[in-house]
């Protein structure tokens, strides 16, 4: 008898790939099509393939204006994979599978245990559908609060306004719709002073981005703090600071000069937005260098595990915290609220630090020397690329196609996570069984 080679079965995170894969190819060719564009013709494929990559990757950089290139179609099909990318394709696609009544085989909850962040697979679906129904019910309620400033300003057309920015905001993607009246690539900088606006937009980010884990910890623990796990406190108190702290400086620095309204809206909203949400209600380019800087860092460091938002997360800088503090003070582990943290995590949060930094500062020297610009803005638009931010100082509409293609990979590569494409290109290799010897080697 001749022995059969056992088929091999992909990996959770080959399956996130090729699901997030999936969704932006199937994206690209529906926008190519006549209905999807005012004017009624087809859009080249790559325009589209850049499209559907920001959308599904909820970046929100984009080559055309939403609201004045995409029909009513197109801008539908654009929130629809807003919606898919925010809350995770795997997450969907089994959450839909569990209410048809089919039952999830373990590598399907592994697959959507991955695609959540959740910290164990059991519990897993109970977590997805908690997740996928508290997504719908927060953007309906931000619609809600969002109507009646979009409705006095736009008329009918605001109620279609404020859905698309409530799941816009809600997922972190940055997509607008106000190019019609605005100025194309305006973002909402013509309704920087209006609270009505500003307020529920920054509310929808930043319960979109601190995780569907800590909303868990809310809804059973309530206000009390104490019974939190771990990592909902440390994404709590390290969303807290990455707000206030760029908030004063802004406050204080940036804008002291506008009116004390609008000097609170724009330093909150530019505080909140780059956690990864990609709005603006002002002029980037104006910002200082270091203002411009500060944003760089905070749309690197994202969100949280988790949740609807990109970077490199605020766990992953609070364990990098914690374990300098630790060598600081001469002990041996890195502890948080009491707990120590395991070095396994210690050394995935040095990874993923020095993987962003790389694909942000590789990406910006590329189209640095190709489009033959400043590195300080190149760097501005591959840090909101590799974030999932979409933020722009208004150089991704005009940059050539290499450089497109560059945002690109940047923008997949930041949405699924460079561990799992590691991961999943490792994935069926042997553990490691052995040790080298050890040598000592001399840092800093």
């Amino acid at each position: 008898m001749s022995a059969h080679k056992p088929r091999r079965r992909l990996s959770s995170f080959q399956i996130i790939i090729i699901a997030f894969a999936g969704v932006i190819l199937a994206g690209a060719l529906l926008l190519m099509l006549p209905i999807a564009s005012k004017s009624g013709q087809w859009t080249s494929f790559w325009d589209t393939l850049f499209t559907s990559t920001s959308a599904v990757c909820v970046t929100g950089l984009v080559v055309k204006d939403t609201a004045t290139y995409w029909s009513y179609f197109g801008q539908g099909l654009i929130l629809f994979m807003i919606q898919i990318g925010g809350i995770g394709v795997i997450a969907v696609a089994l959450f839909i599978a569990t209410i048809s009544g089919r039952k999830l085989s373990l590598m399907q909850r592994s697959a959507l245990q991955d695609s959540i962040s959740a910290p164990t697979i059991g519990g897993v679906v109970h977590l997805s559908k908690f997740a996928v129904l508290t997504v719908f019910l927060i953007e309906l309620v931000g619609a809600v609060a969002l109507l009646p400033a979009f409705c006095i300003e736009y008329g009918a057309s605001g109620i279609w306004m404020a859905f698309f920015h409530s799941i816009s905001a809600f997922c972190n993607a940055g997509f607008d719709l106000m190019g019609s009246r605005s100025g194309q690539f305006s973002s909402l900088t013509s309704m920087a002073g209006n609270p009505g606006v500003v307020i529920p937009i920054c509310l929808l980010i930043i319960i979109g981005g601190i995780g569907f884990l800590t909303w868990r910890d809310i809804r059973e623990h309530k206000f009390r703090f104490k019974r939190y796990r771990m990592q909902s406190k440390v994404v709590l108190v390290t969303s807290a600071i990455l707000i206030v702290g760029p908030m004063l400086w802004l406050f204080f620095g940036e804008y002291a000069d506008s009116p004390m309204g609008e000097r609170l809206c724009l330093s909150l909203f530019q505080a909140v937005t780059p956690r990864t949400a990609g709005f603006n209600t002002a002029d980037l380019s104006a910002l200082s260098g270091i203002g411009r800087m500060l944003i760089i860092v905070l749309m690197l460091i994202g969100g949280s595990p988790g949740s609807t938002a990109g970077g490199m997360k605020t766990t992953t800088v609070a364990v990098l915290f914690a374990n300098a503090t630790t060598v600081f003070r001469r002990r041996k582990n890195a502890e948080m609220f009491g707990r120590r943290i395991d070095d396994g995590t210690v050394k995935s949060a040095s990874t993923i630090l020095v993987l962003y930094l790389f694909l942000a500062i590789t990406g910006a020297c590329v189209i640095s020397a190709t489009e033959g610009l400043p590195f300080e803005p190149c760097l501005f638009e591959t840090g909101s690329a590799v974030a999932t931010v979409g933020l722009s100082l208004g150089l991704t509409p005009t940059l050539g196609m290499l450089s497109r293609a560059i945002l690109i990979v940047l923008m997949f590569l930041g949405r699924v996570g460079g561990l799992t494409l590691i991961y999943a290109a490792v994935s069926g290799r042997n553990a490691e069984v052995s040790k080298s010897p050890e040598e000592k080697i001399v840092v800093g």
